[in-house]
């Protein structure tokens, strides 16, 4: 009998498998299309990001920022997380 690695890494990919539900990804119809509910969370994390640079920008703090770039990420990010967590989550 011939030795196929695969055969024993088959559980292992099988196992990633474990967390799937019968039911389906979380979606929302729009416009006759049902779109994966991450897809409006990272939306609405990049627009509160652009609003937040709009309003640090208005009110100067945006020159007081060392990292920009990592914290207009971190605050989208924040705020995708946030959403999916009050919207979808447990």
């Amino acid at each position: 009998m011939r030795y196929h690695p695969f055969l024993h890494a088959t559980p292992v990919l099988l196992l990633s498998l474990a967390g799937c539900k019968v039911t389906g990804a979380p979606s929302f119809p729009l416009a006759g299309a049902y779109f994966p509910s991450w897809m409006l969370c990272g939306m609405l994390g990049i627009a509160v990001a652009i609003g937040l640079r709009v309003l640090f920008l208005a009110t100067d703090i945006d020159a007081a920022l060392r990292l920009r770039l990592f914290t207009y990420v971190s605050l989208g990010t924040i705020t995708a997380l946030l959403f999916w967590l009050v919207a979808f989550g447990p």
